[in-house]
C-alpha cells in the first residue's frame, strides 16, 4: 500500500484510471468539470501500474479503476462518485479538500 499512499498525498484529488476505460474517462471529466486539477495515473501506461492496481485491490477497489481519492481518503469508484454527485455531496468533498474554490 506504500506506493498508493505516497501518490495520494501529492494532490487534493488523485484518480487511478486506465486509458481505455470509459467509466474512468467519465469520472475524470466530471471531476475536472468542477475545476479540480486531479493527478491522474493511467495504470496501463504507468511503469508501476500492475503494482498500483494490486494495492488498489487490496484496499477494496473492485474493479480497480477508476479509484478516486479526495483529501487523501479513498472515496471509491464510479458508482460512489456518481452517487455523491447525484446527492449534491461531491462538490462539498472537493471544497473540503481544497480541490476547488467558490
Amino acid at each position: 500500500m506504500a506506493m498508493v499512499s505516497t501518490l495520494v498525498k501529492e494532490r487534493a484529488v488523485v484518480i487511478f484510471s486506465k486509458s481505455s476505460c470509459c467509466m474512468s474517462h467519465t469520472i475524470k471529466t466530471l471531476i475536472s468539470s468542477f475545476g479540480a486539477n486531479a493527478s491522474v495515473y493511467e495504470l496501463d501506461e504507468h511503469p508501476e501500474g500492475k503494482q498500483i492496481e494490486k494495492e488498489l485491490r487490496g484496499l477494496g477497489c473492485k474493479p480497480s479503476v477508476p479509484a478516486v481519492f479526495i483529501g487523501g481518503d479513498l472515496i471509491g469508484g464510479a458508482n460512489e462518485i456518481m452517487s455523491l454527485h447525484l446527492k449534491g455531496q461531491l462538490v462539498q468533498l472537493l471544497l473540503k479538500a481544497n480541490a476547488i474554490w467558490l
